[in-house]
């Protein structure tokens, strides 16, 4: 790892040099453009830093608020569609054959424009840490959807304290260890398999180490059931329907028997298909690492997990 100073990054938006920023963190190059830094435990970009700290220090939680935190390349925007759709079902039906079906916000825009990640502020909103503190929801959601790949300790202790009674809920969606491994071109710089693979196993990898980040959740969830859910990407592919109906249910807008029979779960599951969302699926990791890797992967794993009751399929 190295700590040499920090080169300015010209691509950031803020107002201060990168070196400021960075000068007194850990720093790891050679993944990229782009060095990575280690803020509470997490390894992120210089330009990061500062949003989440924004975050952190002035971002007040209400009880209607859901948080989605996920590791990158998880599945992260399926599941801002599907919670999008679901939320706003009835302001936007979700029926191909409803009379204002081709006007649905899903069909127009990414679903991260619709419910936008905290530490990418700078890049992706136009009016920065105020589209958060706003009392009115977003995008007129009955409720704030915000998303984030940070650390569960790193998060606003607004919403980490607020009392289980509400509705503020985080919630952790990631896939079967595909979430953050090398192999995915449109994520990962141009390294070699094998330098990205040790990087990844060396427990350096954006918003890593992976298997920190997941038990952070993980055991929130088993803490407080009733503020944090925690769903695996496979999982939501294999019961999609029955997902959709725990995940409406945790929202705090279960489907009704009538939205049931005719066919509203099956109509959000069309809406938010791989058919109409790009860059839904999460690559195809397993034909880009040896037998070898995946036997090192898979040790590694249940070594970093032992314990914790969590089980990941390798």
């Amino acid at each position: 790892m190295a700590t040499s100073e920090t080169e300015t990054n010209n691509d950031t938006n803020s107002s201060h040099d990168d070196r400021a920023i960075t000068i007194d963190y850990p720093k790891c190059s050679g993944l990229g453009h782009y060095d990575l830094y280690q803020y509470q435990g997490f390894w992120c970009f210089a330009k990061v830093i500062e949003s989440v700290k924004d975050f952190q220090q002035n971002f007040k939680a209400s009880d209607t608020d859901l948080v989605f935190a996920s590791t990158p390349k998880s599945g992260t925007i399926w599941l801002k569609a599907l919670a999008f759709a679901i939320v706003n079902r009835f302001r936007y039906p979700c029926s191909s054959v409803s009379k204002n079906y081709h006007h649905h916000p899903l069909l127009k825009v990414s679903p991260h424009d619709l419910v936008p990640f905290v530490e990418f502020k700078h890049d992706t909103l136009d009016n920065s840490l105020l589209h958060f503190t706003k009392n009115s929801p977003t995008h007129d959601s009955p409720c704030r959807l915000i998303a984030t790949h940070i650390f569960y300790p790193s998060l606003p202790e607004s919403i980490k304290t607020e009392t289980l009674e509400t509705s503020s809920s985080l919630w952790l969606f990631i896939n079967e260890l595909r979430a953050q491994l090398p192999g995915s071109n449109d994520y990962h710089p141009p390294l070699s398999i094998e330098e990205a693979f040790e990087f990844f196993c060396n427990g350096i990898s954006v918003f890593g180490p992976f298997w920190d980040h997941v038990l952070g959740y993980w055991k929130e969830s088993l803490e407080n059931p009733n503020k944090v859910l925690f769903m695996k990407y496979e999982d939501l592919k294999k019961e999609q329907k029955t997902q959709l109906k725990r995940l409406a249910e945790f929202m705090g807008c279960s489907f009704t028997l009538e939205e049931e029979r005719q066919g509203a779960v099956e109509d959000v599951s069309s809406l938010c298909s791989f058919e109409h969302l790009k860059n839904l699926d999460i690559g195809d990791w397993e034909n880009h690492l040896t037998p070898q890797m995946v036997k090192r992967l898979g040790s590694l794993m249940e070594e970093k997990l032992q314990g914790s009751g969590l089980v990941f399929q390798h």
